[in-house]
């Protein structure tokens, strides 16, 4: 049962309930996640706004969702790990490269950089060292790429976060679980 409970449509006033129209408009529902952050809708809207933001990026749309797997695996949280799997295959990604992704590899040599560069940002907090810094730029990921890779990290990290104090009720497909390496 969630901490803090999503609102329903009846319930969603002003700008939550604008929020919430808006949402619906594009992608068809208001997830839970989104409907909890209703409670607030300045940080809900505030989240909406870095994502739209960070789509004007350079990163790809299967490289985002394979970021948002691996950081939700990493920080155990299901709901993400659950809404992922699904926009990632909406997005392109197979379901071996979704279920690569919650492990943290890819077959793309600079996506699989981009995947160590996450787990360097989560491991050290923030605090990756120059060899660190220096491999993802020798597989290609620019200057640009690391900042919205940091982006994106922050963003899936928030989300995570909000479903772990929340307790948010996934309502999106299981997932498989992964075999323990």
């Amino acid at each position: 049962m969630p901490r803090i409970q999503p609102l329903t449509d009846d319930q969603a006033t002003g700008q939550a309930a604008d929020l919430f129209a808006a949402i619906t408009q594009k992608v068809g529902k208001v997830p839970n996640l989104y409907r909890t952050l209703g409670q607030a809708p300045s940080v809900l809207a505030g989240l909406l706004q870095l994502g739209e933001a960070l789509d004007g990026g350079s990163l790809s749309a299967p490289v985002k969702e394979q970021i948002a797997l691996r950081v939700a695996n990493r920080n155990g949280c299901e709901y993400c790990e659950s809404a992922h799997t699904a926009i990632g295959q909406m997005v392109g990604l197979s379901e071996d490269q979704v279920i690569a992704a919650r492990q943290g590899t890819a077959a793309d040599a600079k996506t699989q950089a981009i995947l160590y560069l996450v787990d360097a940002i989560l491991e050290r907090e923030g605090f990756i060292t120059d060899d660190q810094l220096a491999a993802a730029r020798d597989a290609g990921i620019s200057d640009a790429e690391v900042l919205e890779v940091v982006g994106q990290v922050i963003k899936n990290f928030f989300t995570n976060f909000v479903n772990h104090i929340a307790q948010t009720e996934v309502d999106f497909p299981a997932i498989p679980q992964l075999q323990e390496a």
